[in-house]
Parts: structure tokens; sequence; C-alpha cells
């Protein structure tokens, strides 16, 4: 399975433009119970906004920062995966990275947006239906 087909029928990803500044930013992220968010700039993905920047820029800045741009505390560059990745292959890239969020980009152009939960709910729902082939082949065999 691959990215592409995971994202299939999905709707438009949530975005935000480098000049939101952190404090809208934040917002949308607890208004819509979300860890991360692709920050844009000029139609393309300039990095990534998400809870830990949040964290970790306060600690730096104190409060006052949320009133700075988005585009000066994101994290970039965007780590990213194409349509035609495997799904196991993002997850490892993830897990290597350490990071819970992906843009799928194609022809520089993002399409889509994955999380690990995303791909932990494949994997698992992967392994039950090989589970219940199994069975139903050992009570037929």
């Amino acid at each position: 399975m691959t990215i592409g087909r995971l994202i299939e029928g999905r709707d438009a990803t949530l975005t935000c433009d480098v000049s939101t500044t952190v404090r809208d930013a934040a917002a949308i992220l607890a208004e819509r119970r979300i860890g991360a968010l692709p920050v844009m700039e000029n139609g393309s993905i300039a990095g990534m906004f998400s809870e830990r920047d949040v964290i970790y820029r306060l600690r730096e800045f104190g409060p006052d920062m949320l009133d700075m741009p988005v585009g000066d505390v994101m994290t970039k560059p965007a780590v990213t995966v194409g349509p035609h990745t495997p799904v196991l292959s993002a997850l490892a890239l993830m897990t290597r990275r350490r990071i819970r969020h992906l843009p799928v980009v194609e022809d520089e152009k993002m399409i889509g947006f994955v999380s690990i939960g995303d791909l932990v709910k494949y994997r698992i729902d992967a392994m039950e239906s090989e589970a219940a082939a199994m069975r139903d082949y050992i009570r037929t065999a």
C-alpha cells in the first residue's frame, strides 16, 4: 500500500501561511484538536508548525512569541513523502526522525497529509485482516 492510496478521497488539508501568527495557528490546532499544520509560502510547503514548536519557542521567547509569525517559529524544512512511498517506509521515516506528521508532496505541490495515527491504523487493520484470513484458512483446511 502506498501513501497515495491511503490519502485517496480525503478532504483538502488544513494549512496556514508563514505570516499567520502563532496565536492564530495555535488556536487552529486547539479548535481542530490536531497536532500540526503544514505551513505554506507562495503555494509551496515551507515547514511544519506543531504543538512542540509552541512549547519550545515559548520557553525560548516567552509569551511574546504568540504574536510572532509562524514562519519564524516553525520546524523547517518539512520532512515530506511522495504519493508512491510505501506506508511502511513512511512509518519507518517518522520513527527514525521522531516526527508525527508528513506532508505528501508531488511535483513540489502538497497533495495531502498523513499522521502517524493514520499509518498505525492502516497497519493494525492490515494485521487484523491477515489474522482473519489465516483463521479462515486453518478452519477450512
